[in-house]
């Protein structure tokens, strides 16, 4: 195993570092001279409780000093940077692990060539015997060479076949794994030579054997029966009566293969006469599984069924050995492979493919995944059907294959210091989409959501499918930062603080039956509540930094829409608690002085409340359906999509015509930021003086006091950007301010005469 291998650390010290040689990195060590060096303090080999810590420059010195457990599955850096992925794609189950993995046969696993072509033949001469031959059983149990039964040999042959199908697969994805990891860097290949053409001859040689279990004919002849419409069962037909109400199942289970005679036995070769003992068992195993009636025509249904395409038909012509062949490129998996969860493109293949494969494949580019075939006409054409399980295109035609991908000099996705965070902001080179496939392939762990400046744009928050699809629109521009680059010192505390129960936080925090004046009126609607709710739904721990820092940067997202919960990947359901409220602002300060006093309000303006942004499923009432909060059951609170409207809060009160679900009340509001939650607190504070000195209620003198005591606090509000409070709404807020004291002087001294009378 690598991680108690002693050569280990001596195999590191031989990787060539290429350009991140000397990026510094941080190690652990004990306090002697000799001491290991150490990439997690946590390591269980360094045993003392006096660790130091050390920023030293990557070189072969350090690499040789690192202990076998941190060199074999430490975790350098961040996942996200250059030199992370460079280290990472080295260490655990990457490149040095694959280099020294599917050389060679394994000590506990090993067979030679002719145990593995006596097993093909074996398996071969059994699937030609007679099904109908009744003395199965009795040769099941006679000895073979070797003083073992026929059916113990039988099942030493398919265990055979599948430990050497098991071996082939495993070598592809092994070489696969590291040809494209080289082609991320590529100063890595010089090195890596050797073990590369080893594990290459290694893989031809498990092909050849694997290829013996495969008949090429049966591949044609199911190629063509895929290709040909499924025949009308002949219910009229003896052997099928009982079968009417069986009839879509039996109908599958023979599949389309009566029509093969039609096509001619030269476009098969001889492959009809290997289907139609397989499609006899088929229809033979429908009849049995389902109870139909078996009498003395239930043996020649299936032949009647294929149209005399039995082996004693002697109305079809034999074709010659040659078939003719055609070309098909495999193009590179759309979805790079994740580093832990090996999976590549031949995962989810069917058996039929996986035998082509093995069959007519004449040339492999592991790296990208490209495999070329030479194959006979039919197969193409199944190959190139939507039916394949695998995306082909005719070598006739040029392959659909980025422009990136056609030539070895391919050297835009060559990871390297200044594409991600590993150099200041001024020396970042330009992001391509061959560095985010690398981020995607070496970086599982890597950000969804990044900081990214262009010339066009400006500094935005954008996930990395939208960066994706920007680039390939020519888009120009740089990563700054993701998620995990945000320094923790501004994040806040990530346990939740000691208060009140939670019922009686939700009462609190609503606003309802609570004083204006309340140092917690509308916390609820603020950014301070939506981090704590973000924290009370992460219920991993191991997940609230993370959740914090999405949240952190994604408010910087100037439309959520853009972070569209409906992609793949997207944010974590707590994140969007933390983006979102479903409380309800309160406009009345807002509204319109009126006749009604439940409706009237003081005329003050949104100022900056006006730009608050409110998501919804639905604003148009042109449009059947109500508007629901993203984060509404009835949404099935999947969060904001890209097709979901967005309105402000201006347009909320320039309209009536909206029709709200009555249970999220139609929009989720965008949290409000400190100034717009300070601005709707004073707000409510200078309506609630307003409604007070309208009424003339309590002492007036002491009422009267306190009251131009608090408009005085009132007017001298401003927002922490002082650009963002000037013009009418500036002057409007002032004027309702003075006409407010002017009329609570005048309250005085009217008050005043009648109480030194008294």
């Amino acid at each position: 195993m690598l991680d108690t291998d002693p050569r280990l650390s001596l195999v590191w010290a031989e990787v060539p570092l290429g350009p991140f040689e000397g990026s510094l990195v941080t190690v652990y060590l004990a306090r002697s001279k000799a001491a290991s060096l150490h990439v997690s303090r946590r390591c269980g080999q360094l045993r003392t409780s006096e660790v130091r810590t050390a920023d030293v420059p990557l070189e072969t010195a350090v690499l040789r000093r690192l202990c076998s457990r941190c060199a074999a599955w430490g975790v350098w850096g961040r996942p996200g940077t250059g030199l992370g992925m460079f280290l990472g794609a080295l260490g655990g189950t990457g490149l040095l692990y694959q280099l020294q993995s599917y050389m060679e046969p394994d000590e506990d696993e090993r067979w030679t060539d002719c145990e593995a072509r006596e097993a093909a033949e074996l398996l071969r001469t059994e699937q030609d015997s007679d099904p109908d031959d009744d003395d199965d059983d009795d040769d099941d149990e006679e000895e073979v060479e070797g003083g073992i039964s026929r059916r113990e040999a039988r099942e030493d042959a398919e265990e055979l076949r599948g430990l050497i199908f098991a071996h082939w697969r495993g070598a592809a994805r092994s070489l696969h794994r590291v040809q494209a990891t080289l082609a991320h860097f590529p100063w890595l290949e010089e090195w890596a030579k050797p073990s590369l053409t080893v594990k290459t001859l290694y893989l031809q040689t498990l092909r050849a054997q694997a290829a013996r279990f495969v008949d090429p004919e049966e591949l044609v002849a199911a190629a063509a029966a895929t290709a040909l419409p499924t025949p009308e069962l002949p219910h009229a037909d003896p052997a099928f009566r009982g079968a009417r109400r069986q009839q879509p199942r039996v109908r599958d289970t023979v599949g389309p293969v009566a029509p093969v005679a039609e096509r001619g036995r030269a476009a098969l070769g001889r492959a009809g006469d290997t289907c139609v003992p397989f499609v006899r068992d088929r229809v033979r195993h429908a009849q049995q599984s389902e109870g139909l009636r078996r009498g003395s025509s239930c043996g020649s249904a299936p032949d009647r069924l294929l149209g005399g395409t039995g082996p004693g038909s002697s109305n079809v012509g034999r074709p010659g050995t040659e078939m003719p062949a055609d070309g098909a490129q495999i193009p590179e998996a759309p979805e790079a492979m994740p580093r832990h969860g090996v999976r590549d493109f031949l995962d989810g293949l069917d058996t039929w493919t996986l035998g082509v494969l093995l069959t007519w494949t004449v040339d492999a580019d592991w790296g990208s995944g490209v495999l070329t075939l030479e194959v006979p006409d039919l197969v193409a054409e199944r190959l190139l059907s939507t039916v394949s399980s695998l995306p082909c295109s005719s070598a006739a035609a040029a392959p659909d294959l980025p422009e990136g991908d056609r030539g070895p000099e391919r050297q835009s996705g060559i990871v390297r210091p200044g594409v991600f965070d590993d150099t200041p902001v001024f020396d970042r080179c330009p992001v391509t989409l061959d560095h985010l496939r690398a981020l995607r392939t070496l970086g599982p762990g890597a950000d969804e959501l990044y900081l990214v400046f262009s010339a066009s744009g400006g500094a935005e928050v954008l996930p990395l499918d939208i960066i994706e699809k920007r680039l390939a629109k020519g888009w120009l521009g740089v990563l700054i930062a993701g998620a995990r680059d945000l320094p923790g010192s501004v994040l806040g505390p990530q346990e939740l603080e000691h208060g009140p129960e939670p019922e009686a936080r939700e009462a609190q925090l609503s606003g309802r039956g609570q004083s204006v004046h309340d140092p917690h009126f509308g916390e609820g609607l603020g950014l301070a509540e939506g981090t704590r709710r973000t924290l009370r739904q992460t219920y991993a721990t191991e997940d609230r930094d993370l959740n914090l820092r999405l949240l952190a940067l994604a408010r910087g997202a100037h439309d959520l829409r853009s972070l569209d919960a409906g992609r793949p990947g997207g944010l974590p359901v707590a994140v969007w608690h933390g983006l979102l409220t479903e409380d309800r602002l309160s406009f009345a300060p807002f509204r319109q002085p009126c006749s009604d006093r439940w409706r009237s309000g003081s005329g003050l303006p949104l100022g900056p409340l006006a730009a608050v942004q409110l998501y919804t499923t639905n604003a148009s009432p042109l449009i059947e359906g109500k508007g629901h909060s993203p984060l509404c059951r009835h949404a099935h609170e999947r969060a904001v999509v890209a097709g979901d409207n967005l309105l402000t809060v201006a347009d909320l009160m320039a309209r009536t015509d909206f029709d709200w679900c009555s249970k999220c009340g139609g929009y989720a509001l965008r949290r409000l930021s400190d100034t717009q939650l300070s601005y709707y607190r004073v707000a409510h504070q200078l309506h609630d003086t307003k409604r007070r000195l309208d009424r003339g209620t309590g002492n007036p003198d002491a009422e009267t006091s306190t009251m131009i005591a608090r408009l005085d606090e009132l007017a001298a509000w401003q927002p922490e950007n002082e650009a963002e409070w000037c013009g009418s709404d500036s002057w409007q807020w002032q004027d309702t301010i003075r006409d407010l004291r002017r009329g609570a002087a005048r309250s005085h001294a009217v008050t005043s005469p009648g109480e030194l009378t008294s």
